[in-house]
């Protein structure tokens, strides 16, 4: 069976709480937790910075996987990493293939793993080179920038073809997965599931967790 892993995202959590949201997370049983980084420019929204990522370090021993969404990633890929961060993605977007040596090359010169992220109507399969090098890719199945959009159809076909092509490369999906998207996009390929009102908004977030990490 393959391991499917729900990252909560915590995009959707209470900030006001987020030492209380973090602990609920780990008690639901994850093991992993998505950190959305908007810079205003690159997306059309302004969240958190090293700081509050560094802040939740000091609240939780569980992986944090931080999704740079910002037009200028790489002098901010230090910052994410001493803040705390485990894994960095990048989007190729933003990076262009001029960069993108540079950008695996430095996110793995700090030890934190390197992620590849792609817009919906960005096709990965351009990129295969690229994630050769690579220790995950996500796909985006909303356009960036805000919580709770509906889940893009189209992308499910290029998230098939990625599988198809690498195998063994863990791959996550963000935007719009929650109990009716989860089964299909796990049946394309995807290892890696963030959800965020579909987790927090969750009467019962264990038992979400439990039936989509089941799905594998």
């Amino acid at each position: 069976m393959t391991r499917i892993s729900v990252l909560p995202s915590l995009l959707s959590c209470d900030f006001a709480h987020l030492a209380d949201e973090l602990q609920r997370c780990a008690v639901a049983g994850a093991s992993e937790l998505h950190v959305d980084v908007m810079d205003s420019h690159f997306v059309p929204n302004l969240t958190i910075g090293p700081m509050l990522v560094a802040a939740m370090r000091r609240h939780t021993d569980l992986i944090l996987d931080v999704h740079l969404m910002m037009t200028r990633p790489l002098p901010y890929v230090d910052a994410f990493r001493s803040a705390g961060a485990d894994r960095i993605y990048v989007h190729v977007e933003a990076i262009g293939p001029r960069g993108i040596d540079q950008a695996i090359s430095q996110i793995a010169a700090t030890g934190a793993e390197v992620g590849l992220a792609f817009n919906p109507d960005t096709d990965p399969l351009m990129w295969l080179d690229a994630l050769r090098q690579v220790d995950a890719a996500m796909l985006m199945t909303v356009y960036p920038g805000f919580g709770g959009q509906a889940f893009i159809e189209a992308v499910r076909p290029r998230l098939q073809a990625l599988r198809e092509a690498c195998p063994q490369l863990p791959i996550q999906v963000d935007g719009g997965i929650g109990r009716d998207t989860a089964e299909r996009v796990v049946a394309d390929g995807a290892t890696r599931l963030v959800c965020g009102n579909a987790f927090f908004g969750d009467p019962d977030p264990a038992g979400f967790l439990a039936w989509a990490e089941g799905l594998g």
